[in-house]
């Protein structure tokens, strides 16, 4: 199988995956293995495909930000947000800058840790569904700072590969009194900052490999198909939501750890 086909699997599995709380990072670390890429170049591919992701949020949400963005000189309500999210990112950016090392090269080589990480996830997803306190925020734009810094810490868990960063996120937000879309959408905005810091750390580290033209060409098809998906993935998920709530996803996580255990039994 060729490179060309590589960068479009694992594109098209980052925009599946990255907003439903299934773990885009475990479903690429699997992926990678079943397909036998070992060179590290794949490991920053991965990262760097986020980038797609990240513009279909921007796209998607492009009205609301830039009225926030317009109103935040003057207006307390959109200045608040910004800071929510401000202190909402920091956990996970500071706990990612001190540990990316043993992220990237321990935990990022355990598919079985992947495994069981969407197992368990999956079960706490089913529990948080049913029987998560009654929701009493139901907008993003007002989350207190307080409920915003635990979201964060709750955010510092999908260091784990198949935690899922929108999982644990949502789930922090809903034991938090936060409405089921409405802990979604702050997942989805939060994924900003988030994803954009580790962009960036990820390229900056890797800037000598990617001077390569060949993986340049490939990271730009990885992160178009990305971003085409994500943008179709995003607005279904919130439909989903809605009416099925948060159960669908985990029982999809439990079938796929479970069945990723199953395979890593064979080898």
């Amino acid at each position: 199988m060729s490179d060309w086909i590589h960068a479009v699997i694992l594109g098209l599995i980052e925009g599946l995956t990255e907003f439903i709380p299934v773990s885009s990072t475990g479903m690429l670390l699997l992926s990678k293995l079943a397909m036998g890429l070992t060179d590290p170049f794949w490991d920053t591919f991965c990262v760097l495909i986020q980038l797609g992701a990240i513009l279909a949020v921007v796209v998607i949400y492009f009205q609301r930000l830039w009225q926030i963005a317009l109103m935040a000189p003057t207006v307390p309500r959109a200045r608040g947000f910004v800071l929510s999210l401000l202190v909402a990112f920091i956990p996970a950016a500071v706990a990612g800058l001190l540990l990316h090392d043993v992220i990237k090269h321990i935990l990022f080589e355990s598919p079985r840790l992947i495994c069981v990480s969407l197992i368990i996830g999956g079960v706490v997803l089913l529990v948080i569904d049913r029987f998560a306190p009654y929701p009493t925020r139901k907008d993003a734009m007002a989350i207190p700072l307080g409920t915003s810094f635990i979201i964060g810490l709750f955010q510092c868990l999908a260091l784990v590969p198949g935690v899922s960063r929108s999982g644990a996120t949502i789930v922090g937000a809903m034991l938090m009194g936060v409405e089921k879309r409405v802990a979604a959408e702050f997942s989805f905005l939060l994924a900003i900052p988030v994803m954009a810091g580790a962009f960036t750390v990820d390229a900056w580290k890797s800037r000598h490999d990617l001077a390569n033209m060949g993986h340049i060409e490939l990271v730009a098809v990885g992160f178009v198909v990305s971003f085409v998906v994500a943008l179709f993935v995003i607005r279904a998920m919130l439909v989903v939501i809605t009416r099925r709530g948060y159960a669908p996803f985990g029982w999809l996580r439990i079938l796929i750890g479970g069945a990723g255990l199953a395979l890593l039994m064979t080898r």
